[in-house]
Parts: C-alpha cells; sequence; structure tokens
C-alpha cells in the first residue's frame, strides 16, 4: 500500500493553519500529516501543535518554502508527498482525497489542485498561472530529483513544473470548489501586503525566467 504524506511549509500562520490541519486530518488517504514550520515569528509551531497526530518540525531560521518543503520530504518515507498551503481558505477533508486519490490510483505522477469557485482573486491567478498551485502531490522520487529545490523561496512550483516537464510525467490538474489563499493584504496590511506581494512576484517572476533560459537550445560555439 502506498503511502501518502502531506507536508504544510509554513510562516507566521498560527491565526490560520490549525483550520487547515483540521480539514487534512478530516482525509481519509493521508498516512502523515507534517508541518514545517519556516523559522515563523509567531506561535505556529505551538498552533499546529495542538492538533492531535500532526507532527511539527520547526526551523530555527527562515530557509524560504522550497527549504521547508525539502525539510519535510526529508522527515517521512513516504512514497507520495502532497504539498498544502497553510493559510488556504474553504480547505475541506474532500478536496485532500481529490488530490491524493489519483496518485494512489497511479493515474499520473503529480497531481495538481487548481482553484475554482473561491476568491475572485485567487481564481483569476489559477486561470492564468496553474503551474503555480501550492497545493499539490506528486512522487516522492519526483520532488528529490529537482536540483537544488531547497534553495528557492517564492517561485519552487515554477521549479517543479519545469523539472516535471523535463521528465515528462504524467500530470493531472483536479479542480478544487471554494478554495482559495488567504491575501497578503489581509495578513500584513495594506502596505506591507504589497509589498510582500511586489517581493513574491519577483521572485516568481525569476524562476520563471530560469525556467525559460533551461529550454533554450545551446548554440553551438565554433573555433575560429
Amino acid at each position: 500500500m502506498l503511502r501518502l504524506a502531506v507536508i504544510i511549509p509554513a510562516y507566521n500562520e498560527s491565526s490560520r493553519i490549525v483550520g487547515v490541519l483540521r480539514a487534512i486530518k478530516g482525509a481519509s488517504i493521508p498516512s502523515e500529516i507534517i508541518v514545517v514550520d519556516d523559522g515563523s515569528a509567531d506561535n505556529t509551531s505551538e498552533a499546529a501543535s495542538t492538533v492531535s497526530g500532526v507532527k511539527v518540525i520547526t526551523l530555527t531560521k527562515n530557509v524560504g518554502k522550497g527549504g521547508a518543503m525539502a525539510a519535510g520530504v526529508a522527515s517521512t518515507d513516504a512514497d507520495i508527498v502532497m504539498f498544502v498551503d497553510a493559510d488556504l481558505q474553504g480547505l475541506t477533508a474532500e478536496h485532500v482525497d481529490q488530490i491524493a486519490a489519483p496518485m494512489i490510483r497511479n493515474e499520473c505522477d503529480m497531481c495538481v489542485g487548481v482553484f475554482r469557485g473561491g476568491k475572485i482573486g485567487s481564481n483569476a491567478a489559477m486561470a492564468v498561472t496553474p503551474f503555480l498551485s501550492g497545493q499539490r502531490a506528486m512522487k516522492r522520487e519526483l520532488f528529490e530529483g529537482i536540483p537544488h529545490i531547497g534553495e528557492v523561496r517564492f517561485g519552487v512550483e515554477v521549479e517543479i513544473t519545469e523539472a516535471v516537464r523535463k521528465k515528462r510525467a504524467r500530470v493531472k490538474r483536479v479542480s478544487l470548489k471554494g478554495v482559495s489563499n488567504c491575501f497578503k493584504e489581509e495578513k500584513l496590511g495594506v502596505i506591507k501586503g504589497i509589498q510582500a506581494r511586489t517581493k513574491m512576484y519577483r521572485e516568481i517572476r525569476e524562476a520563471m525566467v530560469r525556467s525559460r533560459k533551461k529550454k533554450r537550445p545551446q548554440r553551438r560555439r565554433w573555433l575560429e
């Protein structure tokens, strides 16, 4: 029987993570739930620990999303790893099983959950860039085969998508109806939220540029 571990990278999500964990705990497929507190300044670890059966890893410094994801994968021997954002709104146990089921049935090598019917902003972003979704399950070896994944911060989903494309792995998308992320402006206030969002977009853009460069064929250099 294949084992699936759900990994939740979290940074300053003490007020939101418990709801996400309760939804995951209600799912029937996951065999393990792991929270990686990425050097939070609040009590994210303590909040996650209030949910029974959840393994909490607390990093002493903020290493970024890719590093937190890698730490979570290293802490489990599950065959399939599933990543879920810590700030989701509207997530249910059925959504979690919806992403996990195609992997257990071996219908794909990676399954990506795409928002539908939630916040307008989240829906629009997913419609344009579904490959940026943080909700995905994938074969362990696929994740572990991505070079330097632990060094990537925002933009880690771009790196994963590119690596999976290069391996010509099977990818499936499922719709997560009524699910959305909590906007940074809601978390941090308008000014700090806009600054954080600008930084996130910059890092995602940089990851996309790196991805495009990898796709370009190497020009042959002729000796003069």
